[in-house]
């Protein structure tokens, strides 16, 4: 993206291009009059490359990663893309495409029949044709080659009208060829966003001669006739009784129904879609399932892609399938007549990304031993002790989320090695969740949004919003994250103001002519935002956690009146009480263990599961010495130093491979400090960062606070409707903080709270009652509770 002259903001500014060598995130930037954006038509990132530690077999085949990346606007076509030449073909290039698209058919309904038929056993008193029956809406999946393509054709004109365009790496496709002509089974895994999602990954695959998937629909679909029309595409649906996924898995015969379907797809090589959420769990199960296969050796391996769909603004038919609440999503022709038509009359312009990740083996995976699930522990057992008992060092251990996943239905293992295979299908499916968001493209959107929710609230002129976003995009590719924008400065932030315009409000001051922009103070505006954002707050997680963590020591010190545990020039106690310019020792142990906490309270997704919280938290300190933040120091052993808890003991670095390595093993080594690198200066940053967590951990603290005035016990669904409400009231009183007030929000922070022990689960005809437990029904405990969370916010 190279700045053009033009009328309008900074016309004259140009940005010195991309060093490597200098902090990569700094505070130093200041508005110059030449400004330059890094050419990123050329020179790309290199995203989607499979984990160094789980799978390193399949790293090093390096399918297809060149320097140069080469894009496609799927919703482009020409006459250069068909067999044929001449004016009328430049009128139907589109249908002369699509019929010339490979298209890979399958039998695998009468062979999944034929399996179910000879194993499955009607149960007594049973009549068999009627079992039959019931299966047969379940199995009637196959893929027509006429109905594929005139499906591909009505798609394509579809987006045309809904999206602008629909960029595609063709360097990832490269490597999807060469991985197919290996053997194995592709399965496409996605984080669910939109219904679109779905739709979208064949429809490239379909269009670039690669084999369609076949895609596990979570959506009830009414219409028999488009029913009729999905299942002959691959799109295997919903039993026509259930209203959910976890509606369907309560029949005793969907499960092995499933399993024998994605058992003879996967033998037959076919190609396998699924869509996972980090809220909810949901696509574990057909992940489980794959993990089963393997493992009892009818299937010998699959190849992973993580796809990563980044949108400018998530269609107007977002959904969020949601379990606990049972909620019916009914598509038919009038649903999706009424879609097309609002899209149709707004005329939107929003682009799409869509990364392919490096393909990985699973048997890989889950056979390298490198998934140290024997380490996973309960929440509660991770911090109730530093909580109520006031420890500082905490637990070493990963918290396990064994909410995202039910109990296995279709293996036979004993209980304590059902639990372990549980733990290992949770993993694979925590670290595709962080593989797919770790290979999203940032979008434009996504970029503002970030900057006037985090950084500039209560608003910005819009050439320090030129200025900041420039900034924030050499930030983003240096951390090797892809962008999902080009074009000159004043286009991307024209473009990207036009699109948020509903949830933004543009003034112009008289003393000024400069624009004014500032986020809508709404609820809805600010959802949005804080939705578009969510990019890069995955890209900055370990910045936002290592200040948190600094945020926390600092407010220890405010709160202790600073004292003698500040160093300023030589000044002690209360001599530097109101010195603003104060110098804090900040020790390396106690900031460690601060963000190896906070990383068991974020939701899940945000870390790799095969990464360990102690070492997530030294990467989060670290990252903040690379950024220029902190400064370390080393100060010898005689020297007294700032330490908050009287420590006598000196932290010691060992390296990491040496594990019998000990204090009696080697000679009394340094201790290490932190200190700000500008203390004056360093707010604005620090809230930058901190500001990026901070609607996750306030919807935790607003709802440790409102568990006093809550009747319990109440079911579960009732229970999280009630928290969502009292959330949204008290950003409505407030006139703030509405981030922290969406339904995910009050869902994660519900289930923090169980795990966590503060709420008990009873399970009461076949419906779960949630209520305080008996150890912090005690207010002393819920007081501590309170002072552990609200000490990650900064004030």
């Amino acid at each position: 993206m190279v700045l053009e002259k033009s009328e309008g903001v900074n016309k004259e500014a140009v940005l010195p291009p991309v060093q490597e060598k200098r902090p990569a995130l700094s505070w130093k930037l200041p508005i110059k009059k030449k400004l330059t954006i890094p050419c990123l038509g050329t020179f790309r990132p290199v995203v989607g490359q499979c984990c160094h530690q789980c799978t390193p077999d399949s790293l090093s085949k390096k399918l297809g990663q060149n320097t140069v990346f080469d894009f496609h606007n799927l919703l482009t076509f020409n006459e250069k893309q068909t067999r044929y030449r001449g004016w009328l073909v430049r009128r139907v290039c589109c249908v002369l495409f699509v019929n010339g698209c490979k298209v890979y058919e399958s039998p695998v309904r009468n062979r999944v029949k034929e399996v179910l038929t000879a194993q499955l056993v009607a149960p007594a008193g049973a009549d068999h044709h009627k079992q039959l029956g019931q299966l047969r809406p379940l199995i009637d999946t196959c893929i027509s080659s006429v109905l594929l393509r005139f499906v591909g054709w009505a798609m394509l004109k579809v987006l045309a009208v809904v999206f602008g365009d629909i960029q595609i790496n063709l360097d990832h496709l490269s490597s999807l060829h060469k991985a197919a002509q290996e053997g194995s089974p592709l399965v496409y895994v996605y984080v669910r966003q939109s219904t679109m999602d779905p739709a979208l990954i064949p429809l490239v695959l379909f269009c670039h001669n690669l084999r369609v998937p076949f895609t596990f629909c979570p959506l009830q679909i009414g219409n028999s006739f488009l029913r009729f029309i999905l299942q002959r595409v691959g799109v295997v649906l919903l039993p026509p009784s259930a209203l959910t996924e976890q509606d369907a898995e309560k029949d005793n015969l969907y499960s092995p129904i499933m399993t024998s379907l994605v058992r003879e797809l996967l033998h037959e090589g076919q190609a396998i879609s699924i869509g996972v959420s980090a809220e909810s769990g949901q696509g574990g199960l057909w992940l489980a399932r794959i993990r089963h296969l393997i493992k009892e050796g009818s299937v010998a391996d699959v190849c992973l892609v993580p796809v990563g769909i980044s949108y400018d603004c998530v269609p107007s038919t977002n959904i969020q399938v949601d379990a606990r609440e049972h909620e019916h999503f009914h598509v038919g022709f009038k649903c999706a007549l009424q879609w097309l038509r609002s899209a149709v009359w707004n005329k939107p312009s929003e682009s799409v990304r869509v990364h392919f990740a490096q393909p990985f083996s699973l048997k890989e995976m889950c056979e390298s031993g490198r998934f140290k699930v024997d380490e996973w522990l309960p929440l509660q057992d991770l911090l109730l002790p530093v909580i109520l008992n006031d420890r500082i060092s905490c637990v070493f251990g990963q918290r396990r989320f064994s909410w995202l996943q039910p109990s296995f239905q279709f293996t036979s293992d004993v209980e304590e090695t059902q639990e372990k295979e549980r733990d290992l299908c949770i993993a694979i499916s925590l670290h595709l969740i962080f593989s797919t968001t770790t290979c999203m493209a940032v979008m434009s959107t996504s970029l503002v949004s970030s900057l006037l929710l985090f950084r500039h609230r209560k608003g910005v002129s819009l050439s320090m919003l030129c200025r900041d976003v420039v900034w924030l995009t050499e930030e983003l590719l240096l951390r090797k994250k892809d962008v999902g924008f080009a074009g000159t400065l004043v286009e991307v932030v024209h473009r990207s103001l036009s699109l948020l315009m509903p949830h933004l409000v543009v003034a112009a001051t008289p003393s000024s002519k400069d624009l004014v922009v500032v986020p809508r103070p709404s609820l809805s505006a600010t959802l949005h935002l804080s939705l578009q954002a969510r990019s890069v707050t995955h890209t900055f997680v370990l910045e936002a956690v290592g200040a948190c963590a600094v945020s926390a020591l600092l407010c220890k010190v405010v709160f202790r009146g600073v004292g003698s545990h500040v160093r300023s020039d030589g000044a002690k106690g209360d001599e530097v009480k109101g010195d603003m310019e104060f110098d804090v020792a900040l020790c390396h142990s106690e900031l460690t263990e601060r963000a190896m906490q906070l990383c068991h309270l974020l939701p899940p997704g945000f870390m790799p599961p095969c990464q360990s919280s102690e070492n997530f938290a030294q990467d989060a300190i670290d990252s903040l010495v690379h950024c220029g933040i902190l400064i370390m120091e080393e100060i010898p052993n005689d020297v007294p130093i700032c330490d908050f808890w009287k420590r006598t003991g000196a932290l010691t670095w060992n390296t990491s491979d040496d594990s019998h390595n000990s204090d009696s093993d080697s000679e009394e080594q340094n201790l290490y400090t932190y200190k700000i690198s500008q203390p004056s200066r360093c707010p604005e940053m620090l809230f930058f960062l901190c500001s990026m967590l901070a609607g996750h951990l306030r919807a935790l603290w607003w709802t440790t606070l409102v568990l006093d005035h809550m009747d319990t016990p109440l079911p579960e669904a009732e229970f999280v409707a009630q928290i969502h409400s009292h959330l949204c009231d008290t950003a409505n009183k407030k006139k703030q903080h509405y981030e922290s007030c969406s339904e995910e929000a009050a869902h994660t922070a519900v289930r923090t709270l169980i795990d966590l022990g503060v709420l008990s689960e009873e399970r009461q005809r076949e419906c779960v009652f949630l209520s305080v437990s008996p150890l912090f029904q005690l207010s002393e405990n819920r007081q501590r509770l309170h002072r552990f969370i609200s000490q990650y916010l900064y004030n």
